[in-house]
């Protein structure tokens, strides 16, 4: 064997080990990326802003259409509007006006807003906890940015935060009226 050949060996195994450690790299970035884990984290109590532009439409999702994806939806079953919210966000979907529309309505004529956080299982608890409670007041800060007053709504935590059905659909805020 010659030098050129160690060489040339030498060589290849140095290529096939960076392809190797790349496509683990782009596999662990990928699934990071996919999970939220490599986003930046959102500041405690964000939500969307509560101008016109942000609240208009409510799209299918939000009239109770379609399965619940990874992202920022609502959906009004039953007189309960549900807005669920992306892995380790607190922003809500657009249309949040639209949909909270009868809940205004309901507590103008009496009623009072009862809001309720859930949460998915995975991860820490003590954060799911906390990121349920920044997502509920985000959804008391769209209320009262229509009008309704700390006096007709209610934070209730739910006896059991987590959340049934997937993990897109555990993580949602629930507005009822009482």
């Amino acid at each position: 064997m010659s030098a050129q050949d160690d060489d040339n060996q030498g060589v290849m195994w140095a290529v096939l080990i960076g392809a190797v450690l790349l496509a683990i790299s782009l596999a662990i970035g990928f699934g990071l990326y996919r999970t939220g884990k490599g986003a930046a984290p959102v500041a405690a109590g964000a939500s969307t802003a509560m101008t016109g532009g942000a609240l208009s439409g409510v799209s299918g999702a939000a009239a109770g259409q379609g399965a619940v994806g990874d992202g920022a939806s609502i959906r009004v079953e039953d007189g309960v509007v549900k807005f669920y919210f992306a892995s380790g966000s607190a922003e809500l979907a657009p249309g949040a006006a639209d949909a909270l529309a009868d809940v205004v309505k309901g507590v103008a004529a009496g009623q009072k807003a009862i809001i309720s956080g859930y949460h998915d299982v995975t991860g820490d608890p003590a954060k799911n906890e906390e990121l349920a409670k920044q997502r509920a007041f985000a959804v008391r800060d769209a209320l009262n940015a229509l009008g309704i007053g700390e006096d007709k709504l209610e934070l209730k935590k739910p006896e059991v935060t987590t959340g049934d059905g997937s993990n897109a659909e555990a993580r949602r805020v629930e507005v009822s009226l009482e």
